[in-house]
């Protein structure tokens, strides 16, 4: 089987389970994905990449150790997409303070 492109995973991932967002980069070797599905709802972060595996299933056999992936709910996302520049909230030290 050739080399699988981020497009490839994207698609194959998309196939088997229902995602909001789902993001590949990759060289053909390794891979970087980030899947956005509600379906990882109140699940641990080993079940979401398990609900991945099984998605991708025997396409990837191979490849699979070269991927590496972010599994997030839409809340989850919600969040992490509205972090665009590492700015801290005001007053946010004072929330920190021990007595």
């Amino acid at each position: 089987m050739a080399d699988p492109t981020p497009d490839d995973i994207q698609r194959f991932i998309a196939q088997g389970l229902a995602c909001e967002h789902i993001e590949v980069e990759g060289d053909g070797r390794h891979f970087f994905a980030t899947i956005v599905s509600a379906a990882f709802e109140g699940t641990s972060r080993v079940a979401r990449q398990r609900r991945v595996y099984e998605a991708l299933g025997d396409r990837m056999r191979e490849q699979i150790h070269a991927l590496s992936m972010k599994t997030l709910t839409p809340a989850e996302w919600a969040v992490v997409s509205k972090v665009t520049t590492p700015v801290a909230e005001p007053g946010s030290a004072a929330a920190h303070h021990h007595h």
